[in-house]
């Protein structure tokens, strides 16, 4: 979990109605990942229980999809939750001037 991208990539996968994602809709939405972490990254994430990867083998190209699992959806929660507590206690809680940050879409 502590690796960089891993928390991001999750976030990914939660945000926005449609929950599932493919692998070069999630390298643009990070931005800066390269596709060798991103990859390791997804496999950590399929290993560990908190992603699943479907693949469509019906279309050229295959298509792969990764969405959250019930463990995922719930890991969610407890990054929600620590963002409240350092709202609460330790960090500013001044407003981004992005109008799209990776950071403050929890």
């Amino acid at each position: 979990m502590g690796k960089r991208w891993t928390i991001h990539i999750l976030l990914e996968l939660y945000k926005g109605e449609k929950k599932e994602k493919g692998f070069n809709e999630l390298k643009r939405r990070l931005g800066g990942v390269t596709p060798r972490i991103l990859s390791a990254r997804l496999i950590e994430l399929e290993r560990e229980g908190l992603i699943v990867k479907q693949t469509d083998d019906s279309s050229l190209p295959a298509v792969s999809r990764y969405y959250l699992t019930e463990s995922g959806e719930e890991f969610i929660k407890v990054i929600q939750e620590i963002k409240k507590w350092g709202s609460k206690w330790k960090f500013s809680n001044n407003e981004c001037d992005r109008s799209v940050c990776k950071y403050c879409d929890l």
